[in-house]
């Protein structure tokens, strides 16, 4: 005999736990994808800075220039 949910019960129980993993896949992805365009907006920057450098470094770009663009890469 079958308590309660019989066997529709049973696919409750399989759909509960599939929807369960599925979120904790997806939050983790989110977290991770999350992590990982924080790190290449710090790369970037950084490249931007080394960029700015070399352009100042080969009279490219004039001090003033240099010191405007570098307070808004930081």
């Amino acid at each position: 005999m079958m308590h309660g949910f019989g066997f529709g019960g049973m696919w409750f129980g399989w759909l509960f736990w599939i929807v369960l993993i599925v979120v904790i896949v997806w939050a983790v992805k989110s977290f991770v994808d999350s992590q990982n365009r924080n790190a290449a907006s710090r790369d970037s920057n950084a490249d931007a800075l080394e960029i700015l450098k070399k352009r100042f470094a080969n009279g490219e770009i004039d001090e003033e220039e240099f010191q405007r663009r570098k307070q808004l890469l930081q």
